[in-house]
């Protein structure tokens, strides 16, 4: 295994085939505040590596404790629609400063760079569209599978995502190898597409994790009348469902859409710590930790 060692928050590059993806944190997701929370290197090996699907060679941001005896307990992160910048590469090494193995898959590579557009419609309609829900849940078990071969622990996995990822979080949590999830305000209800068939509150009967949602009341994007749908969800799906039943919602009333984003002026630093704190919980309440 060859792994590239930053030594500071600038320096990490996503690269690929199709060359360099962007470097710091992504035009379009609004100016960058300078409270953006800063997570240091020390006791820790955190760059990027390939991981192979197929022929194909996937960048991720990986963050991991640099001594530790034993396999690790892995956290796959994923991303808002901006990508794997630097807001998402320090949250791999928020869980590494806590003995996880995280791994922070580029789940856009195939469709192009977030950060050419400067938009969150651009971003939408050239990226996210273009990324289909049955090639990102390939990409995550293909980042399990070269988990498992350089140091971690299949048997304790979580997923974690925000946004685009917290959706994201939910499907995966179908997958036989998630323990459990930490869905932040991740879409629940859409329209059916191709590339989206289907969508969480169309999949509690189908989850073998339970995930734990946390949302914002004051969210304009993700509707409360959503998450009451979810609810309803799991719990017709709780009587033949352990991890329906398990699974859990965290509202903060005041907190709106990307309250835990704390390089944007949506962060919210008492719902984003609280928020954190019962994410860890969680990990370590279902066998993750």
């Amino acid at each position: 295994m060859t792994e590239k060692i930053q030594n500071s928050r600038r320096g990490f590059m996503k690269t690929s085939a199709i060359g360099a993806l962007g470097v710091g944190f992504v035009a379009a997701s609004e100016p960058v505040l300078a409270a953006a929370i800063e997570t240091d290197f020390k006791g820790l090996k955190a760059g990027e590596e390939m991981i192979p699907v197929g022929s194909f060679q996937m960048p991720a941001y990986v963050s991991r404790p640099e001594k530790s005896k034993g396999s690790l307990p892995i956290i796959i992160v994923v991303s808002e629609i901006f990508g794997v910048h630097e807001y998402i590469a320090d949250v791999t090494r928020r869980f590494a400063k806590l003995g996880y193995l995280a791994i922070a898959p580029e789940k856009f590579i195939r469709a192009g760079d977030p950060n050419s557009y400067g938009t969150v419609a651009e971003i939408q309609k050239n990226i996210v569209a273009k990324t289909p829900d049955a090639q990102v849940l390939i990409d995550l078990q293909a980042a399990l599978v070269w988990a498992g071969k350089n140091g971690g622990d299949l048997k304790r996995v979580g997923v974690t995502g925000f946004c685009w990822g917290g959706r994201i979080t939910w499907l995966s949590a179908t997958l036989p190898q998630v323990r459990a999830g930490v869905a932040w305000y991740g879409r629940l209800i859409g329209e059916k597409t191709e590339g989206n068939p289907r969508h969480p509150v169309d999949i509690a009967a189908d989850l073998k994790a339970p995930v734990l949602g946390l949302y914002g009341g004051a969210d304009t994007g993700i509707s409360l009348e959503s998450v009451d749908q979810m609810k309803a969800a799991l719990a017709q799906a709780a009587a033949k469902n352990p991890a329906a039943k398990a699974s859990q919602f965290e509202v903060y009333p005041d907190a709106p859409h990307a309250f835990h984003a704390d390089y944007r002026a949506t962060y919210r630093e008492g719902p984003a710590k609280d928020g954190w704190e019962k994410c860890i919980a969680w990990f370590k309440k279902n066998g993750v930790a």
